[in-house]
């Protein structure tokens, strides 16, 4: 299989696979119709998502920086109704799929996925870094072949699980949690861990203190991606123009950002 088609396979396999901590639903947070008065009635705006450092629940309602982003965002396109909701990602997925007005965010936009959709814009970019203890400079890695000698820690059939097993990786430490990821290196157990700066950022804050114990090391360039918001493909025309320009106003002006 080409690097490129692999890529293609992994990244839709990561953005399609469930989210096995996330049984139910866990919060629905009413929107207010404040905005411009050229709004459009009778229409409700679902936009779904899986927990995520961007999105989660807050004091009983769905909060987070990319939750913050599109409410503003939903505001200024004059849509009259709107609730944000998180699923497991299977659910919010399929919602997406099938169901008319629902934005999912923080969805990698792939080649598979291009008609699925319809595309609203970029709140990030997703990037995948090796870590490694200070403690371990003889672990020098100048390509991904060089990390197949270390034990790697990853999250149960997630991007990175798939991947590097796709690559021939055999020295993988399978967990639940990103957080054991971690754990199990700050213990010695695995060489090295996988982690998007966010993922580094949110477990440095809420769960460990030993951060600074921690390097980047590695790249995997290949998992680079785009995420983004996008609409189901039965939503009208109409609403994901009103919305896309929106967006891209807000983006102009800097208050797209994560």
């Amino acid at each position: 299989m080409s690097g490129r088609k692999l890529l293609r396979a992994v990244l839709f396999l990561l953005f399609s696979a469930p989210v096995l901590a996330q049984p139910q639903p866990q919060v629905i947070k009413p929107g207010v119709p404040s905005g411009p008065a050229n709004r459009l009635p009778a229409l409700t705006v679902h936009l779904v998502s899986e927990e995520s450092p961007f999105v989660y629940a807050q004091g009983g309602k769905v909060a987070g920086p990319a939750t913050d982003i599109l409410e503003r965002v939903m505001e200024d396109a004059g849509i009259a109704a709107y609730d944000f909701k998180i699923y497991p990602w299977a659910r919010a997925y399929d919602l997406a799929l099938k169901q008319p007005n629902v934005l999912i965010y923080l969805i990698a936009r792939t080649p598979e996925r291009e008609a699925r959709f319809k595309w609203v814009g970029e709140l990030t970019r997703l990037d995948i870094d090796f870590y490694r203890l200070k403690s371990r400079p003889e672990i020098q890695l100048r390509s991904l072949a060089e990390a197949r000698q270390y034990k790697v820690g990853v999250v149960r059939d997630d991007v990175r699980h798939q991947y590097l097993s796709l690559q021939g990786f055999n020295k993988l430490l399978v967990e639940s949690r990103l957080a054991d990821n971690l754990r199990q290196l700050l213990g010695g157990r695995v060489d090295l861990v996988a982690l998007t700066e966010a993922d580094y950022v949110n477990l440095c804050k809420h769960e460990f203190a030993e951060c600074a114990q921690l390097e980047r090391v590695y790249r995997l360039e290949d998992l680079s991606t785009s995420l983004q918001a996008a609409f189901s493909v039965s939503t009208p025309d109409e609403v994901v123009e009103r919305v896309r320009q929106s967006f891209d106003k807000l983006k102009a002006r800097g208050k797209i950002k994560l």
